[in-house]
């Protein structure tokens, strides 16, 4: 039995579930989301206090582990949809500094050339300052796609910690040269 599968996920007011086929559609202030759903494993329904619950139609140890597993998906679509999903990236270093051109996030990390990234449908990205970045959608899987890809650019090098990280992440420094 999955222990996370059994909670009821609480339905805000302004978001609604409708079951279409073999997927689910979440909708909501934000926009909606398309969750491809077995009918054959699980069953869905909505109870009177407008909670949402999955349960397997028949329990053996395959669907027990994908029960949590679509209960997260359809937990993360319904906040996305309602509240928005969003992550914080910070740049560290000499020189280092971000900025928007239309649908393009153009970085200077001490290349000798601008890195340009292009940002998918569905994502908003604001440049708070020009070292901050404020990545925000309703999708948490893209959410967090496009904040690694953005990552990835410049990983953090854990002598002065220079490179691109998400706000509040630790650093392990090393120690450098000793004379």
């Amino acid at each position: 039995m999955s222990k996370l599968g059994k909670k009821s996920i609480l339905l805000p007011k302004e978001s609604t579930i409708k079951v279409e086929g073999d997927s689910l559609l979440v909708s909501g202030p934000k926009g909606s989301q398309k969750i491809s759903f077995n009918q054959n494993i699980f069953s869905s329904k909505i109870n009177e206090k407008n909670e949402f619950q999955i349960s397997p139609i028949k329990k053996d140890k395959n669907t027990s582990l994908m029960w949590g597993t679509y209960r997260s998906l359809v937990n993360n679509a319904v906040v996305g949809v309602t509240k928005g999903h969003e992550k914080n990236l910070e740049l560290s270093g000499v020189g280092f500094r971000a900025n928007l051109k239309g649908d393009q996030l153009v970085l200077l990390l001490g290349f000798s050339h601008e890195v340009k990234y292009s940002i998918p449908k569905g994502i908003t990205v604001k440049v708070e300052k020009q070292t901050k970045l404020n990545i925000v959608g309703s999708d948490k899987e893209l959410v967090s796609k496009v904040a690694a890809d953005i990552k990835s650019l410049k990983p953090v090098e854990p002598y002065k910690a220079k490179g691109i990280k998400e706000k509040n992440q630790y650093v392990i420094r090393k120690e450098g040269k000793k004379k």
